[in-house]
């Protein structure tokens, strides 16, 4: 009996996971991507042998180098492999933290996907979590702002933008990996890698006892474990605001 309970729980969680892209294919701008993108989403999965219904993924960004890296893997794997890579075709503001509403920044910090938007005014979108936990101890009180996403159009005021074209296939990677029960889908943002090299480029850019900087030094350790396992720990925050891998 415990196990027939058991399967019906896994034929409901698949169809549910199911019905999230066949919502998401109602409307045409997502048809058109997975009309046009499919295939380049299989020749990328295939190479690392990742499947569709298994997929997991997990974006990473660095601002000085505006670069967006696609990760992924198969759920039961415990390794992310680096799927590909796509170019910022825009950016704003200045390396550092978002720290309030209409500063032009690109959050910095450790957040998920929580929105997917097949209507957006930037062709396809996908929501980050902006304000997180350590947004909301640091930023400006009551003047934090929100909607901040990664989308297609070239234009920006605080979000990471793609070519349209891109977009597309990221959309329908985002799309199979919520389909296939990903609920939560991480985002690192960085001001750059923080290997010795990129942490000796922003000790020139701020001073090293600055406040940006001692938040850029709480994201290291965050850098540098995935850098060294190319795995992902559960991040959490403190009363303080600052980051701390569980």
């Amino acid at each position: 009996m415990k196990q027939f309970v058991l399967l019906i729980l896994v034929v409901i969680q698949l169809c549910d996971a199911q019905s999230f892209k066949d919502e998401q294919l109602r409307f045409p701008r997502v048809k058109t991507a997975f009309k046009e993108k499919s295939d380049v989403v299989d020749s990328l999965l295939n190479k690392y042998i990742i499947q569709r219904s298994a997929l997991n993924i997990f974006l990473r960004a660095f601002k000085s180098e505006k670069e967006l890296e696609l990760w992924g893997k198969n759920k039961n794997d415990s390794k992310y492999r680096l799927i590909t890579t796509y170019p910022f075709c825009e950016t704003s503001g200045g390396l550092g933290p978002k720290r309030k509403e209409g500063d032009l920044q690109i959050p910095e910090g450790v957040y998920s996907i929580n929105h997917f938007n097949p209507t957006s005014s930037f062709y396809l979108s996908l929501g980050i979590n902006y304000p997180n936990a350590s947004d909301a101890i640091l930023g400006v009180k009551g003047k934090l702002g929100g909607e901040i996403y990664i989308h297609g159009d070239c234009v920006t005021i605080g979000c990471i933008p793609i070519t349209d074209d891109l977009m597309k296939e990221l959309y329908v990677v985002a799309v199979e990996a919520r389909n296939s029960g990903q609920t939560e889908i991480p985002v690192h943002i960085f001001p750059t890698r923080l290997d010795r090299n990129g942490l000796s480029a922003l000790r020139k850019y701020l001073p090293s006892d600055s406040i940006t900087h001692l938040f850029w030094n709480n994201l290291e350790p965050i850098y540098r474990q995935f850098e060294e396992t190319r795995t992902l720990k559960p991040v959490e925050v403190d009363s303080r605001g600052r980051y701390f891998i569980r």
